[in-house]
């Protein structure tokens, strides 16, 4: 995989071994560049994988990028493919649903792109809201499979659906935090 934009643009990204549905090269770019220039923005990469999409985010400016994978097996290679990154980056090897309770930051974009498998996604979504993970007016963003579209609310929470986007089998929902505004 190669980071599509940004400041590390063209560099590749080692898959680590075990499960993983790395996110479409057309997808990760088609996202990063409606979300534009990230300076100063903080992101959350739940689900990280092999670290591509924080990896994306930090390229295109966020700070800080805060990475979370329960798989100890990918520690190795997603500390391998971060290695390069000069800005604020930081892996915890954590559970996401042990993860999101502790959080003590809150972030301007919370990514996360579950095992397609899972179930519970919209659960997890509320977690996150729960949890107040998401800053007001921020995005939570996930990825999961289109025959998952009908089981979406509009809104969980403060977090208000405002998009959404189909690349093949994979779809990408949007949700702004819209805190502010509930009653």
């Amino acid at each position: 995989m190669r980071i599509t934009g940004g400041l590390y643009r063209g560099r590749t990204v080692v898959c680590p071994p075990g499960v993983i549905r790395p996110a479409m090269d057309m997808m990760r770019e088609s996202l990063f560049d409606m979300l534009g220039d990230l300076s100063e923005r903080s992101w959350l990469d739940l689900f990280t994988g092999s670290g591509c999409v924080g990896i994306e985010a930090a390229s295109r400016g966020a700070e800080p990028v805060h990475l979370v994978e329960m798989d100890r097996g990918k520690k190795e290679t997603i500390l391998k493919n971060i290695s390069f990154v000069e800005s604020d980056i930081r892996l915890f090897m954590a559970d996401v649903w042990s993860f999101i309770p502790t959080c003590k930051s809150r972030y301007h974009y919370v990514y996360a792109d579950p095992p397609f498998k899972m179930e519970d996604k919209v659960k997890l979504t509320q977690l996150i809201n729960d949890n107040h993970l998401v800053r007001d007016g921020g995005l939570f963003i996930i990825h999961y499979p289109k025959e998952e579209k009908g089981i979406w609310p509009e809104r969980v929470g403060a977090l208000v659906t405002i998009d959404e986007r189909k690349y093949g089998r994979s779809m990408l929902r949007f949700f702004r935090n819209k805190e502010d505004e509930q009653a």
